[in-house]
């Protein structure tokens, strides 16, 4: 059995890694992890996984076997050589644990004959066909617990406070983390943004005695261009909210980025839990004949989903969890 991480790394990764090895070897399987990615499977680079080296690695952040970015024509032009390394280490089948790019090489190579299985991953968690993916929940935390620090600062200097967090195509952690801090705007790509109305609610909220406010913006979330100096999606939304804000309501503003933190560190509890029961599920595909599959959370049952539906797109926000928050918008 193969295995390897593809794409941005998450935390919850190794818990995927130590459940397919672990699995894999009491059906009785050896385990070869492809190091750094499609990389390591294009090299022939691996090295054996076994019980002690996916021991105590559940709670770590991270990916043991280091990961890559590749883009589909390299891995299409290279794919001979990973036919051949495939062949080379007799393996039954690859679990390659990605986000939507690197599955939808999955899909490509399997299309190909190429035996592989699936697991979704990523903090933006807009892999579609899956109610979550490894790495989403834990994120969330990170960008709610500064949120919350945020918010204390915020409130003792009487300043508006804006968080930018992940999300270049959907705002699934900025709507989550915002609604559970119970921030004062959230900004997504997915719903356009009226600058005009943003400022009038921020400077109603500071003369109606609320002297801070709190604003979560994912970082693709494209701003009028009148706004931007000609470019709709600047280098740091955030930033260009700050100036605008300050300009036009005269409230003292502050922006943090968050950036890679959110990428880092320990997996919470759902994501270790999420991670393994999808490594199982990926190992029993493989069992059952089902190449060419992914292993998907469908409400509170874990399922298989052909590959190839990840071509029809990303997924986006689901408006109607985004007009809660916007219920105690203000």
């Amino acid at each position: 059995m193969g295995v390897l991480t593809g794409g941005g790394d998450c935390p919850g990764l190794n818990a995927a890694i130590r459940a397919v090895t672990k699995y894999s070897i009491q059906l009785g399987y050896e385990v070869i992890g492809f190091l750094d990615g499609l990389t390591g499977l294009m090299e022939g680079r691996y090295r054996h996984l076994d019980y002690v080296m996916t021991s105590g690695i559940i709670d770590k952040g991270g990916t043991i076997l280091g990961t890559s970015g590749v883009a589909p024509q390299q891995v299409e032009a290279r794919s001979t050589d990973v036919f051949r390394n495939v062949e080379m280490l007799g393996l039954q089948a690859v679990v390659i644990i990605g986000g939507n790019t690197t599955l939808s090489i999955a899909s490509r190579l399997s299309g190909m004959g190429l035996p592989v299985v699936g697991i979704p991953k990523t903090i933006d968690n807009d892999v579609k066909e899956t109610d979550y993916t490894i790495g989403f929940q834990t994120a969330v935390q990170i960008a709610t617990d500064a949120l919350d620090r945020l918010r204390s600062t915020a409130e003792s200097h009487n300043r508006v406070m804006i968080l930018e967090v992940m999300g270049r195509d959907t705002g699934w952690i900025a709507t989550c983390a915002g609604m559970a801090n119970g921030a004062d705007a959230i900004l997504i790509p997915e719903v356009p943004v009226d600058i005009q109305e943003l400022c009038k609610m921020l400077r109603g909220r500071y003369e109606s005695g609320k002297r801070f406010s709190i604003v979560v913006v994912a970082e693709g979330t494209g701003l009028p261009v009148e706004t931007t100096g000609g470019c709709g999606r600047p280098e740091a939304v955030s930033k260009t909210l700050e100036r605008i804000i300050q300009e036009r309501t005269g409230l003292e503003s502050r922006t943090t980025l968050l950036g890679h933190v959110q990428r880092g560190g320990t997996p919470v509890a759902y994501d270790r839990s999420l991670a393994t029961s999808l490594g199982v599920k990926a190992v029993r595909l493989v069992e059952e004949g089902k190449q060419g599959h992914m292993a998907a959370l469908k409400g509170n049952q874990i399922v298989s989903v052909p590959l190839e539906r990840l071509a029809e797109g990303i997924k986006t926000v689901d408006l109607g969890l985004y007009h809660n928050a916007e219920i105690f918008f203000g």
